[in-house]
């Protein structure tokens, strides 16, 4: 793809934008626009046009707004996630119609998407968590895999820590891959390389860059936070009703929602119109409780609360410490990377 860095933005919904796939990609690696749980044609369109007006093109920045047929600018891939394109007809051929320099659907089982991507000459990737995972996604003709490891944040299959993932994968199928969950350092950079893979695909690292999405309230709560302070639970997705498989919980802050609610999951899952078992007195209050905490995480959401709001992050989140610009960001990791490198070779 031409890319001078080893560097692919993940593309998390609600913080990968127009704006930081533009700067990743201004920076040498691939910047990718994600669609998350609440993606939408509409959304995907503002963040197509958001990257053209970043790239300074009012011309193509027009195009865009008016034509789903518009081409994505630079080197911008596009990320989807399965039951989100599957539950809105039409955001899969936005994203092929734009013509990403690389197309990403993750977190499903039906890889028929691909397919359609090579049809359209459009390189394809998907997170994979095992050997099994990898194996059929290079069957469907998938180019690149992501070895998405446990420590990552957001939404995976918490199955195999990066390193021991990545390993199995390259030693049981060809071609490219990219390593993910936990790395936020030249440290980590270099490890990954060292390791075999082409390249990393960062989360963590760049959600709290100064292109993001991320809203005041997640970015101050990344700066706060330390490595020990995520947890991987699917309390949010139950809490906001999100049709998650449950094989994808998320890694995520914890804070005040999921200290009461993370051990109780199953209270909070309960409506008026399914009591628990065993029904009685209880069922009536549970109900209660779970629409309470239901609307309390919504309100946080709206107030940008992450006391109780969810702010997705990985294992590396203690080496965030500053809002910085993702050029600054990408040339420190790549520099010391090369530099702890050469060094090896000595």
């Amino acid at each position: 793809m031409g890319l001078r860095a080893p560097i692919v933005n993940a593309p998390m919904g609600g913080v990968a934008g127009g704006r930081l796939a533009v700067a990743v990609a201004a920076a040498g690696g691939l910047g990718m626009i994600g669609m998350g749980s609440a993606g939408s044609i509409e959304a995907l369109e503002r963040e197509l046009a958001a990257a053209a007006l970043e790239c300074e093109l009012p011309g193509l920045e027009r195009e865009l707004m008016g034509s789903a047929a518009a081409p994505a600018p630079g080197p911008i891939g596009i990320g989807l996630v399965d039951w989100v394109a599957a539950a809105r007809p039409g955001l899969l051929d936005l994203a092929l119609a734009a013509k990403p320099a690389l197309l990403s659907v993750s977190f499903g089982t039906d890889l028929s998407w691909a397919a359609r991507a090579r049809a359209a000459r459009i390189r394809t990737a998907t997170q994979i968590y095992t050997v099994e995972d990898a194996r059929r996604a290079r069957d469907a003709g998938i180019d690149v895999l992501v070895a998405r490891g446990l420590e990552g944040g957001g939404h995976g299959a918490p199955e195999l820590a990066t390193l021991p993932l990545l390993e199995a994968v390259l030693d049981a199928v060809p071609g490219p891959v990219l390593a993910a969950g936990g790395i936020g350092s030249a440290r980590g950079v270099a490890a990954m390389l060292a390791a075999g893979a082409a390249g990393v695909w960062l989360g963590t690292a760049l959600a709290a860059g100064e292109e993001s999405l991320l809203s005041p309230g997640g970015r101050r709560a990344l700066l706060a936070a330390r490595g020990t302070d995520t947890i991987v639970t699917r309390v949010f997705d139950v809490g906001m009703e999100l049709p998650w498989p449950q094989r994808f919980p998320a890694r995520v802050l914890r804070n005040d929602f999921t200290a009461r609610w993370h051990d109780r999951i199953d209270e909070l899952s309960v409506t008026t119109a399914a009591p628990p078992e065993p029904a009685g007195d209880a069922a009536p209050a549970h109900a209660e409780q779970a629409a309470a905490a239901r609307a309390e995480l919504a309100a946080a959401n709206a107030a940008d609360d992450p006391r109780i709001a969810p702010v997705d992050a990985g294992q590396g989140v203690g080496l965030v410490t500053a809002v910085r610009p993702v050029a600054e960001i990408l040339d420190e990791l790549c520099s010391g990377a090369a530099r702890l490198l050469a060094k090896g070779r000595h």
